[in-house]
């Protein structure tokens, strides 16, 4: 599962990976971006027109739906085009979920210890995922995980699908509408990038905020 997440990289740096336009406001830094909560996110809401910076509900609903019907946070990239849940919006409604980082855990004996991922470079990633009609002219939205690859590996079982700033245009294209010309557009960030660190359990409650929590724990080296 990967449910959580850090945003402390102004709309400028993100706007110009993709060449597209900031927001009318700028988002303040988070360092604990939780499920069920509003999010930074990059959608075509009109096929013909460009790319564009939107606040996203994370947890997910399909718009035939009802009401009570669950909200998941992640989406499995095997079943996709399987799963009713998701296929339509994987056909049509792909997004860009932006962040610095995320966070996963690893269970011990003392419990979970949380793990900040991000780039070595420190560049912003961009986390793939799907987006649905909200209410109120609004969208909620998912990120797709795969199964885990590189450094985490030792530490989770999955992790979110990160797209190569390369592939960025290419992953929220309308025009590509089936799997194999989805995948043969887009390519993944080489997990070669990434460097994790363990960072303090205060990270778990999603009250707590702060660049404190990506700090690596005294003791981590």
């Amino acid at each position: 599962m990967s449910g959580r997440l850090a945003l402390y990289s102004g709309p400028a740096r993100i706007a110009g990976k993709l060449g597209i336009a900031e927001p009318e406001q700028a988002w303040p830094p988070r360092y604990n971006v939780a499920p069920g909560t509003w999010i930074t996110g990059i959608r075509r809401p009109v096929p013909e027109a460009g790319p564009v910076f939107d606040v996203l509900w994370w947890g997910f609903r399909p718009r035939w739906a009802g009401g009570d019907a669950p909200q998941p946070v992640n989406a499995r990239a095997e079943n996709l085009d399987s799963s009713r849940y998701f296929r339509g919006a994987f056909h049509h409604h792909r997004c860009l979920l932006p962040a610095d980082g995320w966070y996963e855990w690893l269970p011990g004996e003392g419990g979970k210890q949380p793990w900040y991922f991000c780039r070595e470079d420190r560049e912003p990633l961009f986390l793939a995922g799907l987006w649905e009609p909200y209410a109120d002219e609004t969208a909620c939205c998912a990120l797709i995980t795969e199964p885990a690859r590189g450094l985490v590996r030792r530490i989770h079982g999955r992790m979110p699908i990160l797209i190569d700033d390369s592939s960025l245009a290419a992953w929220l294209d309308p025009t590509l509408v089936t799997r194999g010309a989805i995948r043969g557009a887009t390519h993944h960030l080489n997990v070669d990038h990434l460097v994790a660190w363990p960072v303090s359990p205060r990270v778990n409650s999603p009250t707590h905020e702060g660049p404190d929590l990506i700090e690596p724990l005294a003791d981590s080296g």
